[in-house]
This record gives structure tokens, sequence and C-alpha cells, in this order.
């Protein structure tokens, strides 16, 4: 019997990375995220790849209701979940607070941190009842230091660091494992939902220096999970060579 892994923000960049390195290690997937078409397209090209079975659940985790009625309808046998990866979330604007968009906060608070608790409590519940599991909660460098206009999706991100080590003083009494995951500059479509679509805009971003990408990520992640069992990841940084800080970045 294959384990399960649970990836949200399986669409694209990190979640998608993840669910490729997954299936290659001969993990079953529960895949989420807004984009249906995507999720379908991903799940099969995994199956046929890997041979490994692909269950979709097209969902916004900022919606807590369609969270709860979409994780719990699961056949029960999804719900023996060994590893859940909290990937989805995002970054909007990159505004002085003063001219922070109050839509854009909502976007990131309800994405990064309240859809992070809605899926954390339905699946954290699976695995205490499994008397098993590992939780993986992406966070950022933005968690860790604060950069000019990023305040409130900084705020999110050191909650999400904050959460990580509650979630972990909470659950281990269960056996359960929680690791953090902080990147540095990763190119993904984090930009360009950022500067909501403007390519160009984004590009800039990694320009004059070898970012991070998506596969480098699930790599890390892997690594923490494939420990052996008497073995936690705690909290993990990790950044391109070419970057020293959240705002230190030697660009060519």
């Amino acid at each position: 019997m294959n384990k399960i892994a649970l990836i949200t923000g399986a669409t694209s960049g990190i979640g998608e990375a993840c669910a490729h390195l997954f299936a290659r290690e001969q993990y079953n997937l529960v895949l989420t995220g807004r984009r249906l078409d995507r999720l379908e397209k991903l799940a099969k090209k995994l199956n046929t790849k890997y041979n490994v079975e692909v269950a979709v659940s097209s969902f916004d985790v900022r919606d807590r209701e369609q969270v709860i009625s979409n994780l719990e309808g699961l056949p029960e046998k999804w719900k023996k979940v060994n590893v859940l990866v909290n990937n989805a979330g995002l970054s909007q604007g990159l505004d002085p607070i003063q001219n922070g968009s109050f839509d854009d906060w909502d976007t990131m608070i309800d994405t990064n941190i309240k859809g992070l608790l809605y899926v954390s409590k339905v699946v954290s519940n699976w695995m205490i009842s499994n008397s098993f599991g590992h939780i993986v909660n992406l966070g950022s460098i933005a968690g860790k230091e604060v950069y000019p206009n990023g305040n409130v999706y900084c705020a999110t991100k050191a909650a999400v660091d904050t959460l990580n080590k509650a979630m972990r003083i909470d659950l281990v009494q269960y056996g359960i494992k929680v690791t953090g995951i902080h990147p540095g500059a990763v190119e993904t479509e984090f930009s360009e939902v950022r500067f909501k679509g403007d390519k160009e805009r984004a590009k800039k971003v990694y320009d004059g220096f070898e970012p991070l990408v998506a596969a480098d990520i699930a790599e890390t992640i892997w690594f923490a999970v494939s420990r052996p069992a008497h073995v936690n990841i705690n909290d993990m940084v990790i950044m391109p060579t070419a970057q020293a800080s959240a705002t230190i970045i030697n660009r060519k």
C-alpha cells in the first residue's frame, strides 16, 4: 500500500513540483487547488508516468466550508494521509503600509494564514486518528525578515513560522512531525501573481542572478520527509547562493 501525500496549491510552482517528486517516490496523491483543469491534467500525467493513484479536489483554501466539505467528502482511504504539504499561498502587491489595498491584505491573510489553518485542522485530526503523519508548512524568508513594502505579506509568513512551532508543540504527543520550509527567491508564478499578471515587472525580480526553482524546494521537502522516524527537521531556510538576505542579492 503506497503512502499518501496531500498537497495544497498543486496547480503550479512548488506544489506541482512536490506532486511530481512524491509520485516518483511512489506516494499516492491528493492534489488540491483552484484550477480544476490543471489538477486533472497533472493527475493524468502523474498516473501515466509513475503509476500512482491521484485524487483531485478543487477548492479555495480561503473558504472554510469548501475546505471542510471537500476534504471530509473524500473516500475514507484518502484520509490515511502520511504527509500534508501546506503549500497554498501568495503575495499581492508591493506597497508601503499607508498605500496598501484592503483587498490584497484580506487575500493574503485569508490564504496564507486562515487557509493553512482550515486545512491543517481537518488533516491533523486524521493524523491523530491514524497515529502517524508529517505536516510541512511553506513559509518564506519574508517570515524571518521584514523588507520594504513587504509589510502584510511578511506578517502572514511570520504567522506561518509561529504556527509551525505551535503545531509541533501541540502535536508532538501524537508522534506527528512538523517541519517549516522557508525559501528565499524562487522563480515560479509568485512574482507574476504579486504584480497582478505584469510579466515584465515579475521577470525583473530575478534579473542578474540564478534564483531557486520549484524543484529545489520540492527536493528540500523530500529530504525532511524522508528522514528516519526518530528524526524531525524542525525548520529550514533555503536561499539561492547569490542571496544573502531578503534584500541583499548579488546581481551580475
